[in-house]
């Protein structure tokens, strides 16, 4: 039974993301709906048919890191050791970790620091393999970003890095959780980052016909889940680490909570590697699957964060899975999409998007779903529709679909000392 393993907690929050280097900065933004879509900056975009994404601005490493330190790394990695600071200090740990043997670090994201790959095979064809940097391997893969973060606070148990594309960050967190049910840890530093907006990533996309192209002139509408002229995801780049503990650990030092983890589940859809079973069944498991991990019924879900895309099939997928699951209720439970302001930062996503369900629990207020002009009637749950709506959440639900059909769900709930 769910009320019989230890109580997980999160007891810190950090976020960088185009609405700001901060998680004040992502919640006051959201609740503005305010959009952090722009014409890119980090290339010349002007070949593609889309020039937009969600770029992370004002971003300093030296704020955070010794400057020879930062030019080994990727920019991944930067932001993680930038968020995690901020996650730490947030609670209550800016000194360390309390017991380092008892202390993981579970980290999502879809491609790591592949931009070091590219400018590496640049290098190399360009100017010969003897001026290839030595640190382009070990600053190019995946799980380097929870090196780091690991290395740098001195966590000395397990180590993970969780690779499934869109679905990383929930993962991610949900493993996290995991690793305390099952005593493996007392602390875990967990959360999401994905910093790879270049030519290639946006030139793959555009082939796919995955990205928006009749709004470069209008870059803050461009991302418009739900809606009828929705026409496709805005690549972006953000980081979310969360402090996630014991609950007994937590009360020992006097950590304030921000939320309970009760949930948490993963599915495939087994069918496509891009595209979404249009049935919503694999996202439909997923859901289901976590709210019996939590032990909560159907009808105690008083918010659902949305994956919520803004491509033509995501959306109607998930649509159709959210009414599979919650029946003739479905209408009935507000749900809103962070990434129609952020854009989509792939194996962050989940992650940040887990710290909005917790702030949605504290602050008892439901960001908007911005952008939402014209309805499409296939897509009729309430979206909330561009204004921010203040009401008592008590139980949250987050979803994540990627690439390869991988889903995974979250269920988190508001914090109460039961």
């Amino acid at each position: 039974m769910a009320d019989q393993r230890p109580r997980v907690v999160i007891t810190g929050m950090g976020a960088i993301t185009p609405l700001g280097l901060t998680v004040a900065e992502l919640w006051d933004g959201l609740l503005e709906g305010k959009s952090g879509v722009g014409r890119i900056t980090q290339f010349d975009a002007s070949p593609f048919p889309c020039r937009i994404a969600g770029e992370v601005k004002g971003f300093d490493p030296a704020r955070y890191l010794n400057i020879k330190e930062a030019r080994r790394m990727a920019r991944c990695s930067q932001f993680v050791l930038a968020t995690a600071q901020e996650a730490l200090e947030d609670a209550g740990l800016p000194a360390g970790l309390p017991d380092p043997e008892r202390a993981a670090v579970v980290l999502g994201t879809a491609v790591g620091g592949l931009e070091r790959f590219d400018e590496g095979v640049t290098t190399l064809r360009t100017q010969g393999y003897e001026r290839v940097s030595p640190f382009v391997p070990p600053s190019a893969i995946p799980n380097m970003p929870a090196h780091h973060l690991s290395q740098k606070y001195h966590a000395l148990g397990p180590l993970n890095t969780i690779a499934t594309a869109c679905a990383a960050g929930t993962q991610a967190v949900g493993e996290a959780a995991a690793l305390i049910r099952r005593g493996s840890a007392d602390l875990v530093l967990t959360g999401g980052v994905e910093a790879v907006v270049t030519d290639f990533m946006i030139a793959g996309f555009c082939a796919m016909r995955a990205l928006p192209v009749n709004f470069n002139d209008d870059p803050q509408r461009a991302s418009r889940p739900f809606t009828k002229n929705r026409e496709g995801f805005i690549f972006s780049e953000a980081c979310a680490i969360l402090v996630v503990e014991n609950l007994e650990s937590a009360r020992k030092r006097g950590a304030r909570i921000h939320a309970e983890i009760l949930g948490l589940s993963s599915s495939s859809d087994a069918y496509h590697v891009a595209a979404p079973d249009p049935t919503g069944a694999g996202a439909c498991r997923a859901m289901r699957w976590a709210l019996v991990d939590a032990g909560v019924a159907p009808d105690e879900v008083d918010y659902i964060n949305a994956h919520g895309t803004s491509t033509p099939a995501n959306d109607l997928a998930e649509t159709n899975a959210i009414k599979q699951v919650f029946g003739t209720r479905a209408r009935n439970i507000p749900v809103s999409s962070t990434k129609s302001m952020i854009g989509h930062p792939m194996g962050a996503a989940g992650a940040v998007e887990a710290i909005v369900c917790a702030l949605t629990l504290e602050r008892g207020v439901i960001h908007p779903t911005i952008n939402y002009d014209t309805p499409d009637p296939e897509c009729d749950l309430d979206y909330v529709p561009n204004v921010k709506r203040p009401a008592p959440v008590h139980t949250t639900l987050s979803n994540s679909f990627g690439l390869g059909g991988q889903n995974a769900c979250l269920v988190l709930r508001k914090w109460e000392d039961r």
